[in-house]
């Protein structure tokens, strides 16, 4: 379905299956995005390594994101598909995945509750024709009890302890292509599995053990910098506010800011997920880091947490700063440059469907004698814009 932040996509092709699939799952998430923020705020503000520690506070960190966020999106999601029952039964069903499983359960969240939403919506159609005057609250109140509970205990007992042996997959492969010299091709892994929401299992459930072990023989690592580099998701946000949709680019500042100074990666991933293809741009950029760190021969001395600019300065050692940076930099260089082409440098990729006002008013004061009327052409009979909708062959 389409939502404020994901315009209807037309077509049954591959690309439009991956664009309306992405949708989804933005739409999902984006609504969420002031809760994302808020964790955000509290994590950089008062965790140990944070501006104002403060342990009382801190301790708002690990329910908000295992918990909090999980079933916001679980109930996003239900919503999506089946309005507010389904929204309830999504948050219901979450909380099986959340107690199944030891890892954020963002994934998760955003299978179940969904899920959850469309069984309980073909309920609801077997239910409406076979159940008797007055009985409408009693049997709707019940079927939606009885979905939440079976589907909690689904997730707890299956989809958690799934998604989370795909989390330990996913591991696995990093630390593979650790062992193996490959770490730029790590990013090919890494990138894709943080904007799942899977960074901090991969950060410090692989790479911060692996970078400890390295860092106390030789007194720094590049494994800490391999999921934490700022660098890719800074150059994606910086193309998003110069040719992503009209719609977007007034939050890419802030999330800037939370991203890069904050060190709140999960604030750049909804912006991948809407459009998917430009998982390139940020596998493109955390790879160029990686190379840069490799050949600098950079390193850290401990995880950088949050994966901040501030952080990975205080955890630099002496004599170091130079491959630190130039890695930051080339990371954000490249995957802008990626993302701008991958967006079409602004209206070439069909933005002016972002907003069918302006362009209607654009359209309006075209010349007169022009021989091509965009104007009308954009117009069908009932009198709607043709950028009402997204046609798939139109998005780079």
């Amino acid at each position: 379905m389409a939502t404020p932040y994901t315009p209807t996509v037309h077509g049954t092709g591959v690309r439009a299956t991956i664009q309306r699939f992405g949708g989804h799952l933005a739409g999902m998430i984006m609504p969420n995005i002031g809760a994302f923020i808020a964790w955000g705020l509290i994590t950089a503000l008062f965790i140990p390594t944070g501006w104002v520690p403060n342990k009382t506070l801190a301790e708002l960190v690990g329910p908000i994101i295992s918990t909090l966020l999980p079933v916001l999106i679980g109930y996003t999601g239900g919503r999506m598909v089946h309005a507010q029952r389904g929204a309830v039964v999504g948050a219901v069903a979450t909380m099986g995945v959340v107690v199944g499983a030891d890892v954020p359960m963002f994934l998760g969240a955003m299978i179940i509750g969904p899920l959850a939403a469309l069984i309980l919506k073909y309920v609801d159609q077997f239910t409406s024709e076979r159940t008797r005057a007055g009985f409408e609250m009693l049997v709707d109140n019940f079927t939606a009890g009885i979905v939440g509970a079976v589907m909690a205990i689904a997730g707890a007992l299956a989809i958690g302890p799934v998604v989370e042996k795909v989390t330990e997959v996913a591991g696995s492969g990093v630390e593979w292509l650790v062992s193996h010299s490959l770490l730029p091709i790590a990013s090919v892994i890494i990138e894709p599995a943080k904007v799942l929401f899977l960074n901090n299992a991969i950060n410090h459930g692989v790479l911060g053990p692996l970078g400890v072990a390295e860092s106390v023989k030789h007194g720094k690592s590049i494994l800490f910098m391999l999921e934490s580099n700022p660098g890719p998701g800074l150059g994606l946000l910086i193309a998003y506010l110069l040719f992503g949709p009209r719609s977007l680019r007034p939050s890419t500042p802030a999330a800037m800011i939370i991203h890069f100074l904050g060190g709140i990666h999960e604030i750049y991933f909804p912006y991948v997920l809407m459009k998917p293809r430009l998982i390139l741009a940020v596998i493109a950029g955390g790879a160029s880091g990686v190379l840069t760190f490799l050949v600098t021969g950079a390193g850290l001395v401990a995880t950088p947490s949050p994966g901040s600019i501030f952080a990975y300065m205080a955890v630099t050692p002496k004599g170091g700063w130079f491959g630190v940076i130039a890695g930051i930099l080339i990371a954000t260089a490249v995957s802008f440059a990626v993302a701008a082409a991958l967006l079409g440098f602004g209206r070439a990729n069909g933005d002016q469907a972002d907003d069918p006002a302006q362009d209607a008013g654009t359209n309006d004061t075209a010349g007169v004698g022009d021989t091509n009327d965009t104007n009308d052409e954009n117009r069908d009979t009932t009198g709607e814009t043709a950028a009402e909708s997204v046609p798939a062959t139109k998005e780079a």
